[in-house]
């Protein structure tokens, strides 16, 4: 296993304070960044600037811990590893269940910036790119929807088995809720608490059916609209890996996902006043695909998965406690969650809306996402 690179921040000392947590942000994007070379150096110095002027309203006040995990296959998963520095001494927190967080396609960890602090003052916290995103190795994978999704989970498994945890609660947003509900059904006796925030490939495709009323075609069944930077992807999918197009823009890449995800810039505005973040997405999936292969293995289109989950949510233990986390403008139809509790016990299964948030809930909203979170985990022990 790597050697671990050990970040302490925080301090007891007021005019250590600012500096160290200046340190520590920087730290976090810069272990975060996909990339190398002069990009990297590039990026980082944007960094250096930008997020010295973050840390006033916001910074990483926790203990931070960076590290690649090998795993028996040689794969190398990017893991963050977050523990309280002013709160519950060590022995306590340690016995805190940790939580684990999954992210969803085409992210990395860096995406939790607005979570990570707030959720691990009391308990540790793990965040890791999924095999074959971010930082973590790009192996090949199958075009098999099952032996793709199998390979993922595994991945999961024996990143759980390398880092040591015994029992999690496990958080997963979109295709990490898919992978986290498909790890939890294969080791039940690993997950105590099942988090799924807004989670994809969970519905069965609608069979479309049309009947002539006089003389027109109407369709039966009828779906949200998804925003207009689902509808680009999905528009070239079906001939090329979904980031193809990113990779293919170069040096306009940044300015691809500026153009048809503007949301992220305003998500992270307070943060960076530039298109930081877009570079970092960019920079995330610049590489070759490998998860995007994957995830394009188990998909039948972007918005719908070839296995849909509903189908096996019954295998999930009915003592599991699960809960399902939906933005309420969420193009992501909530209505899963509905059919979930119906194949579930009620008493344990919970979905909950969280106002005035997208797809991305948990940067909408962070403050609301994190205390529901929080009490949710808090419920464990």
């Amino acid at each position: 296993m790597d050697k671990i690179q050990n970040i302490a921040v925080g301090g007891s000392r007021d005019s250590d304070r600012k500096s160290q947590a200046q340190i520590t942000s920087i730290t976090l994007l810069n272990t975060v960044c996909a990339h190398q070379g002069y990009f990297y150096e590039w990026i980082l110095l944007r960094l250096l600037r930008h997020l010295c002027k973050a840390t006033a309203r916001q910074s990483i006040q926790n203990n931070l811990w960076a590290r690649f995990v090998t795993l028996p296959s040689q794969d190398r998963i990017w893991t963050l590893t977050l523990t309280d520095k002013t709160g519950p001494k060590p022995e306590e927190q340690d016995s805190k269940m940790p939580l684990v967080m999954v992210h969803g396609f085409g992210g990395g960890v860096g995406l939790w910036i607005r979570n990570l602090d707030a959720l691990s003052r009391s308990r540790p916290v793990y965040a890791f790119d999924l095999l074959g995103f971010g930082r973590s190795s790009r192996p090949s994978f199958p075009s098999d929807a099952a032996k793709a999704e199998e390979q993922f989970v595994n991945s999961i498994e024996q990143w759980r088995q390398s880092v040591g945890l015994e029992n999690m609660i496990l958080l997963g947003h979109s295709l990490g809720g898919y992978l986290a509900t498909s790890y939890a059904i294969q080791y039940p006796s690993r997950v105590s608490h099942l988090i799924l925030v807004d989670p994809w490939g969970f519905p069965e495709r609608p069979q479309i059916r049309s009947q002539e009323i006089q003389g027109q075609a109407t369709e039966l069944v009828k779906r949200p609209s998804p925003p207009r930077w689902v509808k680009a992807i999905i528009s070239v999918v079906s001939l090329f890996n979904p980031l193809a197009v990113i990779r293919a823009a170069g040096p306009w890449g940044p300015g691809l996902v500026n153009r048809f995800r503007p949301d992220f810039k305003r998500k992270f505005e307070d943060l960076f006043d530039d298109d930081t973040m877009a570079q970092y997405i960019y920079h995330c999936n610049a590489q070759p695909p490998s998860g995007e292969v994957g995830f394009r293995a188990m998909a039948e289109s972007l918005g719908w998965a070839k296995r849909p989950m509903l189908q096996r949510v019954p295998l999930l233990p009915s003592s599991m406690p699960l809960t399902m986390l939906y933005g309420a403008q969420s193009w992501v139809d909530s209505s899963s969650g509905d059919n979930v509790v119906q194949v579930r016990s009620p008493a344990r299964t919970k979905v909950l809306l969280i106002n005035d948030a997208s797809h991305h809930v948990y940067a909408d909203q962070p403050e609301r996402f994190n205390r529901v979170v929080e009490n949710i985990c808090n419920s464990v022990n």
